[in-house]
This record gives C-alpha cells, sequence and structure tokens, in this order.
C-alpha cells in the first residue's frame, strides 16, 4: 500500500486527533511515536502521523525534530504533508508554529501554505482571522492561563507575523463560503501578492470540507485536525481508495484501569472534580512534590490496593491557576512543570509494570511523557470517543488501551466515558 499523507504533529494527543479525524474519513492510518528509526517497517497504511513533543521545546529542536519526520516521510513516499499543531494555536510569539512552518516550506520548496486550527466541533473557529473556542475570543478563555503557552492575543494573522518570516495574509469566511473554486483562486491572488501564509477562516465542518478540496495541490497544509478532513477525500477520489470502515477497529485489551491527569485546563478540572465524586482520586501539585510531603513511592502505595481490586482511579496533577503560578514563582515556570511531568510519566511506567492495562492520560505535555517513559512506538486508532480524541491501542506485545486527551476536549464526564467506552 502507497503512502499518501505525510503528518508531523507538535504534540501527541493533538497527534491522534489528526490521526482520528484521517481514521475516520476512510484512510488506513497509523500513529506513530517519536521520529522513527531509519529501518522502521511502515505499516500497512495511507496516512502516517509522526508524533513529536516538539510543542514547548526550543524552536531550534522543534526544527530539527519537524525536518527529521519529514525527511522520513519523504522517503517513503509521501506526496503531501501535514503539520498539525493545537487548535488552540498553543505557542509563543517567538514559536515553535511559524519557525516550524517556515522549515518545512523551505525543505519542500513550497512558497505558499495556509494555517486553519479550527475545529468546530471542539467549538474552535476562525472568523475574520480570529481565533474563538466556544463564543469567546481565544484571549478571553481560559487559554490565557495557560501555565507554559499563555494565549492573550486571538489575531492569528497578527500572531502568527511575529513568529514567521513570511508575510501573512487571510483568507476570510465570505469567500470560503463561496466554495473551493473560489477559495483556490483567492489563495492564488493571495500568493502572487507576495502572502505566503494565508489564515483561513472556518466556522463549520462543510467550510472545512471545501478548504481541503482547495488544498488538494498544495505541498504542506497546515493547522488544527478539522483542516485534514477534506485530504481523504481528494486521496480517496485520486488514487480510486475505496472508503474503509476497517479503519478504526481496533482489538479489546481488559485489565486494570486508571486515569492519569496533569493538564490545567478549566475543563479537565471539571472532569477530575467529576470522576472523584465516584472514584478514588490522589491530588497533588508541584510544591507537594518540591517540600516531600508527595513522592511517587507514596503514590504508587496508594494505587496498588485499587490496582489489584480493579478499581478504577486517578492520579491528578491538575491545578487551579492561582496554585499554578504559586509553583512557578517557588519553582520557575519550567521546572514546576517538568516536576510533575516526571513524576506522572514514573508513576505511571510503574503502574503499567504492575498490570496496569487501560490507560487514560489528561494533557498534552503530560501525555508525551508518560508515552515517552513506556517506550510506545506506534498505536493503532480506534473509534472517537469525544470529538478529537480516539481510542486507541498500542503496537506491542503486551497492548495496552490507551486514551490522550488535549486538556479542554471533552464534556465534564468525560474520564468515566472514556473507560467505558475504551475497547
Amino acid at each position: 500500500m502507497k503512502l499518501l499523507l505525510g503528518c508531523i504533529a507538535d504534540d501527541y494527543t493533538g497527534a491522534s486527533d489528526l490521526a482520528n479525524t484521517l481514521a475516520r474519513s476512510g484512510l488506513r492510518t497509523a500513529q506513530l511515536i517519536g521520529l522513527p528509526e531509519d529501518d522502521a517497517p511502515l505499516p500497512d497504511v495511507e496516512a502516517v502521523v509522526v508524533a513529536l513533543k516538539s510543542r514547548s521545546n526550543p524552536a531550534s529542536v522543534a526544527i530539527e525534530e519537524s525536518l527529521n519526520a519529514l525527511q522520513w516521510l519523504q522517503e517513503r513516499g509521501a506526496s503531501q504533508f501535514f503539520f498539525k499543531y493545537c487548535s488552540t494555536f498553543d505557542s509563543t510569539t517567538k514559536g515553535n508554529i511559524g519557525p516550524v512552518m517556515d522549515a518545512l516550506m523551505n525543505a519542500l520548496g513550497s512558497d505558499f501554505t495556509i494555517a486553519c486550527p479550527a475545529f468546530p466541533r471542539a467549538g474552535r473557529t476562525v472568523y475574520q482571522g480570529h481565533l474563538f473556542v466556544h463564543n469567546e475570543l481565544l484571549s478571553d478563555s481560559s487559554m490565557r492561563n495557560h501555565p507554559l503557552t499563555p494565549m492573550t492575543d486571538s489575531n492569528l494573522v497578527r500572531f502568527l507575523g511575529k513568529q514567521t518570516q513570511q508575510r501573512v495574509g487571510l483568507v476570510p469566511i465570505a469567500t470560503v463560503e463561496q466554495g473551493p473554486e473560489i477559495i483556490n483562486t483567492v489563495m492564488s491572488e493571495l500568493q502572487e501578492s507576495g502572502v505566503r501564509i494565508a489564515i483561513v477562516d472556518a466556522l463549520s465542518d462543510h467550510h472545512l470540507m471545501d478548504i481541503g478540496i482547495a488544498s488538494k495541490n498544495l505541498k504542506l497544509i497546515t493547522g488544527g485536525s478539522g483542516a485534514a478532513m477534506g485530504l481523504a477525500n481528494n486521496f480517496l477520489a485520486k488514487s480510486n481508495i475505496q472508503l474503509n470502515d476497517a479503519a478504526v477497529k481496533i482489538p479489546r485489551v481488559s485489565g486494570p484501569e486508571a486515569v492519569i491527569s496533569g493538564s490545567c485546563s478549566k475543563m479537565t478540572l471539571a472532569q477530575v472534580s467529576n470522576m472523584g465524586q465516584s472514584h478514588p482520586v490522589f491530588r497533588f501539585d508541584a510544591i507537594d512534590l518540591a517540600e516531600g510531603r508527595v513522592t511517587t513511592n507514596k503514590i504508587l502505595e496508594w494505587a496498588s490496593p485499587h490496582l489489584l481490586a480493579n478499581q478504577a482511579f486517578l492520579v491528578a496533577a491538575s491545578a487551579s491557576p492561582e496554585l499554578i503560578r504559586k509553583a512557578q514563582d517557588l519553582l520557575g515556570k519550567s521546572e514546576a512543570g517538568e516536576l510533575i511531568e516526571k513524576t506522572l510519566a514514573e508513576v505511571t511506567r510503574l503502574l503499567v509494570k504492575k498490570g496496569l492495562r487501560r490507560l487514560l492520560v489528561a494533557g498534552g505535555e503530560t501525555s508525551g511523557a508518560v508515552v515517552q517513559a513506556l517506550g510506545i512506538r506506534g498505536l493503532q486508532i480506534g473509534q472517537e470517543i469525544a470529538p478529537g480524541v480516539p481510542c486507541m491501542v498500542t503496537l506491542s506485545q503486551e497492548p495496552i488501551a490507551l486514551t490522550l486527551k488535549s486538556g479542554n476536549f471533552g464534556e465534564e464526564d468525560f474520564f468515566l466515558k472514556a473507560l467505558k467506552e475504551m475497547p
């Protein structure tokens, strides 16, 4: 089977979100964790998503990892490429979205691409170049309190313009509503005027499908997973591939189950509270770790009886913005986050060693740390639990049922719903 679409994601939850979109669209899809080895066999798929943990890395590291992933995908025959970042455009004015886009465009010899983080099913829309989260501007949403990438500017044309060396323009909603042909015409006009990256408005899945059709000849597309919705149809028509209903069928995994939460988003805090009403929860923060009140061994001692009893439980380092700021002031911004990630990753590794087989992880950075600690190299993509969040099973001799959730995704009962619906 020929590889058609090569994708690079800047975190693990975003990668599973994209893989979910492609599989639901009918393309056989695999998610690979980290840069694959040179001799790694290519799965029998039409799309591959290489999941990196580059969102919060220094820009130079993110660029190097992304270019290495691009080369691996090129060598395996991919004809079009997708750079996936968060639908809330998580980044700073220095990167990493813009610098990685510049590097990928240069490597591909591409002088035009689009940027569309819209994901309407999850409440993310772009209107007149401004990113909305449900009915709020991004800058007015809870993302303004993100501990690593606080988003205080909703104007993506302006914000991306601070990150990239390219000129940034806009394909407005009035154009998008006229369909693929007009979208394509306006993109060509922008390109001729010197624009190299175009923010594209989108308010609905129909808009995203038309954007995908209009982008069929672009070497590189960038955005949230929604921007990939229309790409599958392009390949299905061009390559005469039949819609593949088996793309989301994965094996069932039985055994003890748990939720590991490091996200501090408003929705995750509500999900932690909801699960805590009916299941055991161990909560802590970075200051607890730094001052020795909580250790890996103490968490394991608490969790082990629940594991042996096959009772679902939750380990949560999710905290309010006030507690996060207090920890960052005391320990340092990156140090506080790294302490949490390292602890949750080690706890999860040891729980899996003790028999944990069904696992939900909340938070992009936490998911990355956990997946790396478990040494997971690839994932099968299963059915969708909530918009952007699929069930998955690891490609290993002792499979683990795994769900990776971005912070703000899902409703308040998501943790319990996910544990019930995981294979």
